[in-house]
């Protein structure tokens, strides 16, 4: 029985999560205006994934902190700035918690992270256009040509964060 509820757990929770399959580029999304985008106030739009290998963080703000494990063997690599960005795309209807506080939680990452992009998405686009999942915390790699090469839901473990560092080694 356990068993059964597992499978069906597991068959629910790929439904879910149903980004656009590796090798694909997704549909374009911009985020602008009313709907997001960059945190310093310029639009952002799907078709700058390109040129380089581009790691896209979809996040919940209440799991903000779910792959920080992934985000600093990212950041321990120091791949190359010309090759490599990483971006962080901020599921801002996903949470209870006010603009203005995450805003705060942005600038204190942008520290951290000074070289990540990161971008406001105010209505779940990607959630509706990418079919990501929602309040969660959702990793998706492209290679230069805006391609999926590796998209994962929720935490990575020790073993997809090593796969995600290799697909990235092997697409510069």
């Amino acid at each position: 029985m356990v068993k059964r509820i597992a499978a069906l757990l597991a068959l629910v929770s790929s439904f879910a999560f149903a980004a656009p399959p590796l090798g694909e580029k997704p549909k374009s999304v911009k985020l602008e205006k009313g709907e997001g985008g960059r945190v310093t106030g310029e639009a952002w739009s799907s078709d700058e994934l390109t040129g380089k290998v581009f790691v896209l963080f979809y996040v919940d703000p209440d799991f903000s902190d779910l792959n920080n494990a992934a985000s600093e063997a990212l950041k321990a690599e120091k791949f190359p700035k010309e090759k490599y960005q990483s971006l962080a795309v901020i599921n801002m209807a996903a949470t209870w918690l006010p603009n203005f506080a995450i805003d705060g939680k942005l600038k204190a990452k942008q520290k951290d992270y000074p070289d990540t992009i990161y971008v406001r998405d105010l209505h779940r686009a990607l959630v509706k256009d990418w079919k990501l999942a929602d309040d969660n915390n959702d990793v998706i790699a492209f290679d230069q040509e805006g391609k999926i090469i590796f998209a994962h839901e929720g935490k990575l473990d020790d073993a997809k964060i090593k796969q995600l560092l290799e697909v990235i080694k092997s697409k510069m």
